[in-house]
């Protein structure tokens, strides 16, 4: 702190930015690499914008861990992480630079299969093994509630079907979009129904 009694120091941070951005940047980038090397970075995430908003994307070093809706909140999303599997989270873009790069070519309709370690580990039980099976419904198509508690072992778990759905934390990379209610409507989504229209029809689903 500079006092009225000191000239000097007032000059001296008086030529100073009041905002240096890339110093801030060097010095974050800096603080990444040193968590990476000494094995204390359990979380690394990022933002993207995409075409269904912008999207918060987390890995930890066994796989990709989350992806968030903005709706989601961004920041309850990250805490909910830092409670369940790890407090050591810092932005650390690099670590997403496959999973943004998978996503853009899938929204660009380049690609309709993400190849990407997945971590799981916020799924468990019937949760986890319909999350398994979802990425076998193929791209532009779908299954019902129904079809899925059947293919995922638990032909009368419809309702826990939605449930897993729902609580999917990997949307897009884990295909949750593509069930479908019976009747062919659309049905919930985390993302909003308006989000779950917008992947199908890029999808070319009709």
């Amino acid at each position: 702190m500079t006092s009225s009694s000191d000239p000097g120091a007032e000059r001296l941070f008086a030529s100073l930015p009041p905002n240096d951005d890339d110093a801030h940047a060097r010095l974050h980038a800096r603080l990444v690499e040193a968590a990476q090397r000494e094995g204390v970075l359990d979380i690394g995430y990022r933002t993207i914008d995409s075409p269904v908003g912008p999207l918060l994307l987390a890995a930890t070093e066994a796989g990709l861990v989350r992806v968030a809706y903005a709706r989601e909140d961004h920041d309850g999303v990250l805490a909910g992480l830092a409670a369940a599997v790890s407090p050591r989270i810092l932005n650390a873009p690099a670590r997403l630079d496959a999973v943004a790069r998978q996503l853009d070519e899938y929204f660009a309709r380049t690609r309709q299969h993400f190849d990407l370690r997945l971590d799981l580990r916020l799924s468990k039980g019937f949760r986890r093994q319909v999350l398994a099976h979802l990425p076998e419904i193929g791209y532009g198509r779908t299954e019902s509630y129904a079809q899925v508690a059947t293919a995922s072992g638990s032909p009368k778990a419809v309702r826990a079907v939605g449930t897993a759905c729902a609580t999917n934390p990997l949307p897009i990379v884990v295909p949750c979009h593509r069930v479908v209610r019976s009747d062919g409507s659309f049905g919930g989504y985390v993302g909003g129904p308006e989000t779950k229209r917008a992947l199908l029809d890029l999808e070319g689903v009709a």
